[in-house]
């Protein structure tokens, strides 16, 4: 599995967890069956069991919004790009940012990614 499509099957499956009493596991197998990507299944573990730290991170750079009022698709590419900028510092932080305007756009709409893009930009300050 290349990294951006386990990208967009760990997308699926966080924004599954984020409505579901599923485990990862569970989730996991359900998006993509027993075999699993090791990056993808780092990508969703480490977001699932990093996400209170993750969440408090994103409230210091949301402006005017809360994590609540985010919309789904957003909160949960945001969270996701987060654990790679911060957990895995092997990624370049461009790419990152890349990765996740691109999930905007398959998975959100129009606006998805500048709003995206602007949240994950103040990582770079």
């Amino acid at each position: 599995m290349k990294r951006h499509e386990a990208r967009e099957k760990a997308m699926q499956t966080l924004f599954q967890l984020d409505s579901t009493e599923m485990s990862p596991e569970e989730a996991m197998t359900h998006i993509v069956g027993e075999e699993q990507d090791p990056f993808y299944a780092q990508l969703v573990n480490g977001t699932f069991d990093n996400r209170s730290e993750i969440d408090e991170s994103l409230r210091t750079k949301l402006e005017k919004w809360t994590l609540d009022r985010l919309p789904k698709v957003e909160r949960t590419v945001l969270r996701m790009a987060v654990y790679e900028l911060q957990y895995m510092e092997e990624t370049p932080a461009k790419v990152v940012l890349n990765e996740a305007i691109e999930l905007c756009k398959t998975f959100g709409d129009e606006n998805s990614g500048r709003f995206v893009n602007g949240v994950l930009s103040k990582y770079n300050d």
